[in-house]
């Protein structure tokens, strides 16, 4: 970010409104970070009402839930119409806003994001992405494995799992055991998706690893899909 125009985007959603099986604020969260936004907050709200006009609010003796949840950033315009897409997207019935602003002092300089285009569908060949790291390398203060997992998820690669080794060792020679005192055992996450995705996210893994090994090879996808939701849970939703 640098002083100047710039837009103002707030999102509204429910805090029950789900997205991927996850809440739909947070999913949305998630996608501004690893997505190189500048900075975003997330407020939540004590009352209000939508476009069905159910008036909820936060009082002890009403149990309304769905209250409104608001997050909030400020980017360029050109980022900003790159994202919104998405961000209408994830927001589903939500309400998304957008207005002119001016910054007038940054908080930080911010390298130039990157962009990996969504996937619709994954079948035919593809590319097995293994990354191995070790169960105590970190990023920003965080496990390195939770973050690379959610900035996959946010880049919409198709997968990832996330595999606990029992032995082993890497680059420094050093043998890693499964024991109970044991806190740097090895971890593979494995990762399928097209080769043009998993490369275009080279540079951001490359970024977030200060050690490990990034191994690719050639995969044939026999099918891809996910689990349907129980019918049940949708008609307890739906009440």
């Amino acid at each position: 970010m640098q002083p100047g125009p710039a837009k103002k985007v707030e999102i509204y959603v429910s805090e029950n409104q789900q997205y991927h099986h996850e809440p739909a604020a947070r999913a949305i969260l998630d996608f501004l970070f690893y997505h190189g936004v500048a900075g975003a907050t997330m407020t939540h709200g004590a009352g209000g009402f939508g476009a069905d006009h159910r008036l909820r609010a936060a009082e002890v003796l009403t149990l309304s839930g769905g209250l409104p949840v608001k997050i909030e950033f400020i980017e360029t315009a050109a980022k900003a119409e790159e994202l919104l897409p998405k961000l209408a997207d994830m927001a589903g019935h939500g309400l998304i806003e957008v207005h002119d602003t001016t910054v007038y002092k940054p908080a930080a300089a911010r390298s130039a994001p990157r962009s990996v285009p969504g996937h619709e569908r994954l079948a035919g060949t593809a590319k097995l992405m293994r990354i191995y790291i070790g169960e105590n390398d970190r990023w920003r203060d965080r496990p390195l494995s939770e973050a690379l997992v959610e900035s996959l998820r946010a880049h919409d690669i198709a997968g990832v799992t996330v595999y606990r080794g029992i032995l082993g060792y890497g680059a420094a020679g050093r043998l890693h055991r499964e024991r109970v005192l044991s806190h740097d055992r090895p971890v593979m996450l494995s990762v399928v998706d097209s080769e043009d995705k998993l490369r275009a996210i080279l540079p951001l893994l490359d970024e977030m690893m200060t050690s490990g090994l990034i191994a690719l090879s050639d995969v044939e996808v026999i099918k891809y899909s996910h689990r349907p939701a129980a019918p049940a849970a949708d008609a307890k939703a739906a009440q």
